[in-house]
């Protein structure tokens, strides 16, 4: 296939989309409090006007990453109204994301919590989301999970592993024929001694468990220091397991900064690895890219606005490289 063609990089850049995370837009902050800001958004309806914003700047985030509870209180009933926000404010409904880390009751977990009233708790929560979804029309439901333990010999991690794996596949039978269940790791916190889902083969082990429709969700703020996530990309895609991303920047881990401000070439060899696989096999990699990052001291919707110029950006630089490289063998091989 010819990959020098430079309308490759103008189509390239006309069909990138990211979306864009509601909690980006709210006062948030860490373990031992929040920074507030004045003009962060208390409700879902500021968050609509933020994000509706940011697409207004940028043209290329039409949708909004919602979060079950925080913008869905009223569960499948909050539909109505995200509706007629997502039509006053020109963005639509993105990903749903499900809550099963806020309430007290998963202290010990949810999917893999000891407790069988809880882990159907758990699994009730995430149909609820599913049905969300449905009412808004949106194809990815995104799971992250804060299950783990502290304390070596507190948890059977063999057994939670199993338990995962059934609520995982009974809630892939609730997905509608256009619905994908996105299925997130992250190494450790707040269970610092194991975590359920902490790497990306356990992500790949338990969506394949779920069913077809299940895949991986890439969280680039979710790996230890020096880790090569675009091996771990090109391995997913290799496998076509690779679902989405959660961009953010990091220098430890799931810093939440702002995207190119740590690494600026690591989302550039991410988008590199895709676009090679795209023009290399001539099939479209089916990858949501969405933003998980929320600041405390930078202005919400400036700090989005950069994020999103910055993923545009390193997006044609890597179409760019991709086309250089087949210029420069195709001159060799002259």
């Amino acid at each position: 296939m010819n990959l020098s063609n430079p309308q490759r990089i103008f189509q390239a850049v006309e069909t990138f989309r990211i979306e864009i995370p509601s909690w980006g837009f709210a006062n948030t902050g860490t373990r031992f409090g929040k920074f507030l800001q004045p003009a962060a958004a208390a409700t879902t309806e500021e968050k609509f006007s933020d994000a509706g914003e940011v697409h207004r700047v940028t043209g290329v985030c039409p949708t909004i990453a919602l979060h079950v509870l925080w913008d869905c209180p009223g569960g499948v009933d909050s539909a109505c109204q995200i509706t007629q926000l997502s039509e006053r404010y020109g963005v639509q409904p993105g990903s749903i994301n499900t809550n099963l880390f806020q309430d007290q009751v998963y202290k010990h977990g949810s999917f893999g919590n000891p407790d069988p009233a809880i882990r159907s708790q758990a699994l009730l929560h995430t149909k609820d989301a599913i049905g969300i979804a449905s009412q808004l029309h949106s194809r990815d439901i995104s799971m992250w999970f804060a299950d783990g333990s502290n304390y070596p010999g507190t948890a059977n991690i063999r057994q939670r592993k199993r338990w995962f794996e059934e609520a995982l596949a009974e809630v892939h039978h609730h997905l509608a024929r256009d619905q994908r269940l996105l299925v997130e790791y992250k190494p450790f916190e707040p269970a610092f001694y194991h975590t359920d889902i902490a790497d990306w083969g356990m992500a790949l082990h338990l969506a394949r468990a779920a069913g077809r429709q299940a895949k991986v969700l890439v969280d680039t703020g979710h790996h230890y220091p020096s880790q090569n996530i675009e091996q771990i990309v090109a391995w997913l895609l290799s496998e076509q397991m690779l679902g989405g991303f959660h961009f953010n920047d990091r220098r430890y881990a799931d810093d939440d900064l702002t995207i190119g401000s740590i690494d600026p070439y690591q989302v550039f060899r991410i988008f590199h690895e895709i676009l090679f696989y795209e023009w290399e096999t001539g099939q479209k990699a089916d990858i949501a890219y969405m933003i998980d990052q929320s600041h405390n001291l930078k202005g919400k919707i400036e700090e989005t606005i950069q994020t999103v110029m910055m993923a545009q950006m390193l997006f044609a630089k890597a179409a760019l490289s991709i086309m250089r490289s087949s210029l420069r063998r195709n001159k060799n091989a002259i």
